[in-house]
């Protein structure tokens, strides 16, 4: 599975896995052959209201609560320089972000040690 750094790749992504070209993909859903270009190379910040995003998401066949639901609502908020709002609304996984932060940061951690983390989490979410 890949990991994401941003929406523009991600959504780039689904739609080419859908075999679409851009201009084909904006003809059959009404969408602005430039903006979505421009969101895809991350000069269009990503949508914020819940209707723009399923509205996307619709087009790119991701469906609400998928494991692709999710990236694509994290990477919407991450890109948009915003902590995703499940995260917010639970008071104990907001406090750990800080000291999730602090031990990302921190040179004595290796780079491998924090891919073996991520590669244990996507383990257990499947």
């Amino acid at each position: 599975m890949k990991m994401y750094t941003n929406f523009g790749d991600f959504f780039s992504a689904k739609r080419k896995a859908l075999r679409k070209t851009l201009r084909e993909f904006c003809r059959e859903n009404g969408f602005d052959a430039g903006n979505i270009s421009k969101l895809e190379r991350g000069l269009l910040p990503p949508p914020q209201s819940k209707e723009k995003r399923l509205q996307y998401a619709s087009a790119l066949g991701i469906k609400k609560g998928s494991d692709d639901w999710l990236d694509f609502c994290d990477l919407a908020a991450i890109s948009a320089g915003k902590i995703p709002t499940d995260i917010v609304s639970d008071k104990e996984l907001l406090a750990a972000v800080p000291i999730l932060f602090r031990s990302i940061r921190k040179d004595s951690i290796e780079k491998e040690k924090i891919q073996e983390l991520l590669e244990t989490i996507t383990k257990e979410l499947r």
